[in-house]
């Protein structure tokens, strides 16, 4: 541990851009498979423990998609419309039978999927760790604000998630999707009566959220190694995200998202040995002191 590094990073303004900048990036990923995450929990009350690996699978279609057009906007594009697609597949075969059973067999199922998909990612792109790299685009100078330096795809990450949030809120509490969504959520059965098809209507949320996690992916591609089984961390920090957020809350899960990833960048800095300990330690005095999490509802 080094608290003498942290205490000289917050008190010099480029230090704590920089940083700052780094924790953004970190909880715009985590909030876009985080609220795909929580969005499928509040609307089916199932847990996807597969997410992560729709995340992996995400990456891996936006390398062959940008090798194939040499457009990485075409490429993610291409990544969330191809997790979508499977997420929709993987729904209305698999998740929709075991909606209703015990969550010991929502586990097998799903963790059966994630060797699965390990192992097709194995197959067709190989064993070895691989990279997109920076896409021409982007090749350009840092942005430097107060001395820190801030990459232009960051800006370009942060704005990618900051878009999806402001569509997702609009989508949610402004529009008839929205409220047919919230319905099906709050009374299936009301729901299913006034004639909408509920069994639709979850297959359609299943495959969004499963098309932000793809995304996630393909906007990480750039910045991260891809390897088989990369989407186990990054499950298990959206995980701790919307237990501190709340489950089911998307606000909770930005809040969460973007809370971790500062505790990520600063903490790599003053305990860089312990920054997966303080995630968990942050999400213990959350459920001990407020169960439901930041923004979750407190159960009736």
């Amino acid at each position: 541990m080094d608290p003498t590094a942290l205490y000289e990073c917050l008190t010099s303004l480029s230090c704590i851009v920089t940083q700052t900048s780094t924790g953004l990036i970190v909880g715009s990923l985590l909030f876009l498979v985080a609220a795909g995450l929580t969005l499928i929990f509040g609307v089916l009350k199932v847990i996807n423990f597969a997410h992560g690996s729709l995340y992996m699978l995400g990456a891996y279609i936006a390398l062959s998609a940008y090798r194939i057009t040499d457009s990485y906007v075409l490429a993610a594009i291409i990544a969330g419309a191809g997790v979508g697609l499977f997420s929709l597949f993987f729904e209305r075969f698999f998740m929709r039978k075991i909606y209703n059973a015990d969550v010991l067999l929502q586990l097998l199922v799903c963790y059966a999927f994630i060797l699965i998909l390990d192992d097709a990612v194995k197959i067709i792109w190989g064993h070895e760790f691989q990279s997109m790299g920076m896409p021409v685009a982007f090749q350009a100078p840092p942005v430097f604000i107060a001395g820190g330096i801030v990459p232009v795809f960051y800006i370009f990450m942060f704005s990618a998630a900051a878009l999806i949030g402001l569509v997702m809120w609009y989508v949610m509490t402004r529009t008839r999707i929205g409220k047919v969504v919230r319905a099906a959520a709050h009374n299936p059965t009301m729901t299913s009566a006034l004639g909408l098809n509920t069994t639709w209507i979850y297959a359609g949320v299943f495959a969004f959220g499963g098309a932000l996690a793809g995304l996630a992916g393909a906007l990480a591609a750039p910045v991260r190694s891809m390897s088989p089984g990369m989407g186990f961390s990054i499950l298990i920090e959206s995980f701790i995200v919307t237990v501190i957020g709340g489950m089911g809350s998307i606000s909770g899960a930005l809040v969460g998202a973007l809370l971790i990833g500062l505790v990520r960048s600063f903490g790599s800095i003053g305990f860089p040995l312990f920054v997966e300990g303080i995630m968990f330690l942050a999400m213990a005095l959350i459920l001990v002191l407020k169960p439901s999490g930041l923004l979750g509802k407190e159960p009736r």
